[in-house]
C-alpha cells in the first residue's frame, strides 16, 4: 500500500520514522511529510504551542501539498494524534482513499462527510484525556453514518501516545498489540476484494 504517514504534535520524531521503516519492511511504501518543517518537542504543551502559532489551516495546508502528489495511487491515510486528525481529514476529502489507520485520534467530521465503505482502524489508550468515552462514542457513530467501516481497538492503561519509546506514555505490550493489529489491517487493503459466496 502507498501510506502517508503524519507526525503528531511533538514533530517529526525518531518514532515516527521508526514506524514508517516497519511499514517499509511489510512491503508498503511510506511518505512522512514534515508538517513542523525540521522542529520536534520534548513535550506535548511545546507542541502544542507551535500548533497554535502555525495554526490549523495552515498545517493542513502543508498535509494537503505533500499528499497531492501520490494520491491518484490511491492512499492509505495514516497518523499519530494530531496526525491522525489530519490524515482523517485528508481521506473523507480525497474519493480515491484506500484507507485510514488512526493512532491516538481522532477529529470532528463535516455534517455532510460522505464515503465508501472506506476502511478506517483506530487505536487509542483506555481511557485517554484527548479521546474521551462520550466523544468516542459519538466519533464512532459519525462515521459508520458517513459510510466508513469502522474498527475500535482500545488499550487499557495505557498513555495517549502509548507507541512512541521515548515518551512517558510508552506502554511496549499495547504498541506491538497495536503494530500487528494495524499491520494485519494495512494487509487486508492489500488483498483483492473476494466475489460474494453464491
Amino acid at each position: 500500500m502507498n501510506i502517508m504517514l503524519f507526525h503528531s504534535t511533538y514533530g517529526l520524531r525518531p518514532a515516527v520514522r521508526a514506524a514508517a521503516e516497519r511499514l517499509r519492511a511489510a512491503g508498503h511504501e511510506v511518505w512522512t511529510p514534515d508538517l513542523m518543517e525540521g522542529r520536534t518537542f520534548d513535550t506535548v504543551e511545546e507542541g502544542m504551542a507551535a500548533q497554535e502559532e502555525i495554526g490549523k489551516d495552515e498545517l493542513l495546508k502543508r498535509a494537503v501539498l505533500a499528499a497531492a502528489p501520490y494520491s491518484e495511487r490511491g492512499l492509505v491515510y495514516a497518523g499519530f494524534s494530531l496526525g491522525a486528525s489530519i490524515a482523517q481529514t485528508l481521506a473523507l476529502g480525497d474519493e480515491k482513499a484506500k484507507g485510514l489507520l488512526l493512532l491516538h485520534g481522532t477529529s470532528d467530521l463535516a455534517p455532510n462527510a460522505s464515503v465508501d465503505d472506506l476502511p478506517v482502524q483506530l487505536h487509542v489508550a483506555e481511557p485517554d484525556p484527548f479521546e474521551t468515552e462520550d466523544w468516542l462514542g459519538s466519533w464512532y457513530l459519525q462515521m459508520r453514518r458517513a459510510g466508513a467501516d469502522v474498527e475500535v481497538f482500545r488499550y487499557a492503561g495505557a498513555g495517549h501516545l502509548y507507541t512512541d519509546p521515548d515518551l512517558p506514555d510508552h506502554d511496549a505490550e499495547a504498541a506491538e498489540a497495536t503494530w500487528r493489529v494495524a499491520l494485519g489491517f494495512l494487509d487486508s487493503l492489500d488483498r483483492p476484494a473476494q466475489p460474494a459466496a453464491r
